[in-house]
């Protein structure tokens, strides 16, 4: 009966880790790969250019790898030249993600992603964004 509850856990050790291990890999169903930025500053401004054979959007989330960034907020600019400034005014360690940014509207085709952000101090390894794009 010992060895029973041993596997029992083990078991659940494992899919533990490999729910885990699936969530850190993407944000989730429906979320595109649209581009990355490196952050190479102490204080940076970058933009992400997303074509428009990704097709169209409802909302975005930044991924934030290798250290921390503080960001202040983002400028998302449409394929039909409408732009939309978003406060984010928040601390992303390394492996974590934004919020989910609704995007207001339709459905709409994203040109390109303004990041406006600060590499937080105390890290000497340099940051990336990843952005991600809901269907």
């Amino acid at each position: 009966m010992h060895k029973t509850k041993r596997f029992s856990t083990i078991g659940l050790g494992f899919l533990l880790l490999v729910a885990t291990a699936s969530a850190y890999a993407q944000p989730g169903k429906n979320w595109d790969y649209l581009g990355e930025a490196n952050v190479d500053g102490q204080v940076d401004h970058d933009s992400i250019k997303v074509t428009g054979s990704q097709g169209t959007f409802r909302a975005i989330r930044l991924r934030v790898e290798n250290a921390p960034i503080e960001f202040d907020h983002v400028v998302v600019h449409y394929g039909n030249g409408a732009t939309v400034p978003i406060q984010i005014r928040s601390k992303i360690p390394a492996g974590g993600q934004t919020r989910v940014i609704d995007l207001p509207g339709d459905r709409r085709i994203i040109e390109s992603v303004e990041l406006w952000y600060a590499r937080a101090s105390g890290s000497p390894a340099k940051p990336k964004v990843r952005l991600w794009g809901l269907r």
